[in-house]
């Protein structure tokens, strides 16, 4: 192969004068290490989490590779930049130029690493280092899967976040140990875990929120369960937990807000519309109504579907989550659904149950297929 040529049939002097093999190797590496080092930055101070910066150290040594195997090595990388003569380069959208938070900004160096990633497994089969370029990079972009779910694991769920089973814990309600009983609705498909506790010491209640919070973290990737703590900002914060869940006797939310600040999602029950209306003008992340209909571990009247059919129809149901609770069980969940409910909160039905993950993919069932569900990365 002449010194004229890089890729396997894409001659210098192309267009810009450089092999534009080059170019997107070099572009693309620089999009990788960029990415890595926001990561990193996320896991350093966002996360304070020594064994997730030590989890990208891998796949900046790859990266590292990667520059060093293609044939010329950095020195040929560098002469064929060619920042001002690129056509992309002054484009943006408005998506690239806000961020909501910590958890935003890993999102979307995430994505960013593993795009990259892909760009350089591709351009590599064009060169003369082919196969053992390729299978760097593919080794690098497997890594990085392995990296963004652990950062976004570690770090809370935007504010907001639609839950579409959320169970609330109490260990009286439980069939069997209550940790089990937990472990049995993530496997059963449950994405939001409530401590709801009442009645226990702080530092009881505080190590069963650190464990429950271990629980969840430790699930996989696709059954990964937000850890909700009823009544108790404090809590929550200590023990990492993703939110709070106030009752309109409780904390009013502001003061939790104060307390917690963007760390937490904080959710609010609501039996009224006035109650409804106060919640989002103070700035809830998700709201309980209820109840819906006849419970067991609730001593309040049933309003039934009604209020759940008015809030639909009002705007700030299109920002802000709902979880319908009291009552609800896989029999008249349908009902709910019908109405375009799309989150259930439940309690006796899931822990009282000999299959508490049975019940929970039932639930699910009966409210039918997530809003925008669709499948994961293409690897």
């Amino acid at each position: 192969m002449g010194a004229g040529w890089v890729g396997a049939g894409v001659p210098l002097g192309q267009q810009s004068g450089v092999d534009p093999i080059l170019r997107m190797l070099d572009a693309n590496i620089n999009r990788a290490r960029e990415a890595l080092r926001v990561l990193e930055d996320i896991a350093r101070f966002a996360l304070d989490d020594g064994r997730l910066v030590a989890l990208i150290k891998p796949v900046r040594q790859s990266v590292s590779r990667l520059a060093e195997a293609i044939p010329g090595g950095e020195p040929r990388l560098l002469a064929a930049r060619n920042t001002p003569g690129d056509a992309g380069a002054g484009i943006t959208t408005r998506a690239e130029s806000a961020r909501a938070g910590p958890r935003d900004i890993a999102s979307a160096a995430a994505k960013r690493l593993t795009e990259a990633l892909r760009v350089i497994e591709e351009c590599a089969k064009a060169t003369s280092a082919g196969p053992r370029l390729a299978q760097v990079a593919k080794e690098a972009r497997y890594a990085a899967y392995e990296a963004e779910r652990a950062i976004l694991s570690a770090l809370p769920p935007p504010r907001g976040t639609p839950w579409r089973l959320c169970v609330l814990l109490t260990e009286s309600l439980c069939a069997g140990p209550w940790l089990g009983v937990a472990r049995a609705a993530i496997e059963g498909g449950a994405d939001c875990i409530q401590l709801r506790e009442k009645a226990l010491p702080d530092a009881e209640l505080l190590r069963r929120a650190l464990a429950l919070v271990e629980l969840a973290r430790a699930a996989p990737a696709q059954r990964r369960a937000s850890v909700v703590i009823n009544d108790r900002p404090d809590i929550a914060l200590a023990s990492g937990a993703d939110g709070v869940h106030l009752g309109q006797d409780d904390l009013p939310l502001p003061s939790a807000r104060a307390l917690a600040g963007d760390r937490l999602s904080i959710g609010v029950s609501t039996h009224t519309p006035d109650e409804l209306r106060r919640a989002v003008a103070d700035g809830a992340d998700v709201v309980g109504i209820g109840a819906m209909f006849a419970s067991t571990t609730k001593d309040r009247p049933a309003s039934g579907p009604q209020l759940l059919r008015w809030w639909l129809g009002q705007s700030q149901a299109q920002r802000v989550p709902h979880l319908a609770i009291g009552g609800v069980t896989p029999a008249n969940a349908p009902e709910l659904a019908r109405l375009g409910c799309r989150g259930v909160a439940v309690s006796a039905v899931v822990c009282a149950a000999a299959d508490p993950a049975g019940v929970c993919r039932a639930l699910l069932g009966a409210l039918g297929p997530a809003p925008g569900s669709g499948e994961g990365p293409a690897t």
